[in-house]
């Protein structure tokens, strides 16, 4: 099967079939086992063993930050930490009130409730939520019209935790009830190349320190991209030297250029809307709609999964016109800054 290089660069973020079990198995099962985000686990710690000491459900908690940052981890590793089973469900899966409702009232005492994208759930859903998390009751309408009354149910003590890459669209209600709400920051290369070395052991993969900083570098700061581009490089590095062969500097090199991942983690379309911008548009600002549309790609993916990195390495700028490319997209690029005269002339 021929791959276009678009399609190869898109392998680094996108996970293959059969992936999501590898990734279960590479997920720490306990707060020690994490690596990075310290302030985070150092608190999370804190509030867990005062929670087990009081013999209480622990409050509720709201995790948000970007994509592949250990959200889904960590709700799982505060599960284990607590010794309770959890609960796994995302906002667009619950489409009517009554599956929030009916997954409310089965759940055991001290049990965790993940909801994964959590600012997708309707209005209506969400309202369910409100006294569920305040007082730990479910409110049920029986009947309709005139003669529709309300009950209220009894819910144990649960704890409710969300994760959101889109914090800004929760309502307010909403993110108000949340004990405590957490920002999951980009990882350093160094906090990288642990998960990777731990990775590799999962794996049973032999990756020499010097791949491993190689893979570390381009990850775009998110472990689940760090995870899924050892697997590739290893699917690389098997095909050309065979099953245990070590991986050493020069193939990870080599196959991170295949995936179309650079030396700063950026792949094909990173390239493209940055280029895009530079380009046809002399750097902004341009509208988000106009963008994508200009790259052929859906708005959300360009907010969700390519703006935040971009944003955070200082290439790309939110204004209230648009999108603007920074001094640092055009030297990376070695794209100079329109002459005067040529500005002057496209405006006349």
């Amino acid at each position: 099967m021929t791959l276009a290089r678009e399609e190869i660069g898109a392998l680094s973020r996108a996970a293959l079939p059969g992936e999501e079990a590898l990734e279960a198995r590479l997920r720490p099962a306990t707060l020690d086992e994490m690596v990075g985000q310290d302030r985070l686990r150092e608190n999370l710690a804190v509030f867990i063993r005062a929670a087990c000491d009081r013999g209480e459900a622990l409050d509720h908690l709201l995790f948000h930050g970007p994509p592949g940052l250990g959200k889904t981890s960590l709700a799982h590793v505060v599960a284990h930490e607590m010794g309770a089973s959890i609960r796994v469900t995302s906002g667009p899966a619950i489409e009517r009130p009554g599956d929030l409702a009916a997954m409310l009232s089965n759940l055991q005492p001290d049990e965790v409730l993940f909801i994964d994208e959590i600012h997708r759930m309707s209005a209506s859903i969400e309202e369910i939520l409100y006294p569920a998390m305040e007082d730990f009751k479910l409110d049920i309408m029986i009947g309709q019209g005139a003669g529709a009354q309300s009950i209220r149910l009894d819910l144990p003590r649960f704890t409710l935790i969300g994760a959101t890459t889109r914090a800004g669209l929760l309502t307010s209600p909403l993110r108000d009830r949340f004990g405590w709400s957490a920002r999951l920051e980009y990882y350093p290369p160094e906090d990288l190349e642990r998960i990777l070395a731990r990775s590799a052991r999962v794996l049973g993969v032999e990756l020499e320190a010097g791949a491993c900083s190689e893979i570390a570098r381009r990850s775009r700061g998110t472990p689940r991209i760090a995870n899924r581009l050892l697997r590739r490089v290893r699917d690389f590095s098997e095909v050309a030297e065979g099953q245990g062969s070590a991986i050493d500097c020069a193939r990870a090199r080599f196959a991170l250029e295949r995936l179309d991942v650079d030396d700063s983690g950026f792949d094909g379309l990173d390239r493209l809307l940055i280029l895009t911008l530079l380009e046809k548009f002399d750097g902004g600002p341009a509208g988000i709609e106009t963008l994508a549309a200009a790259v052929g790609e859906d708005r959300g993916t360009l907010e969700d999964v390519v703006e935040p990195y971009l944003i955070h390495r200082g290439f790309l700028s939110r204004t209230p016109r648009g999108r603007v490319a920074t001094r640092l997209a055009r030297e990376y690029f070695e794209i100079p800054l329109p002459d005067a005269a040529d500005s002057q002339q496209k405006l006349l």
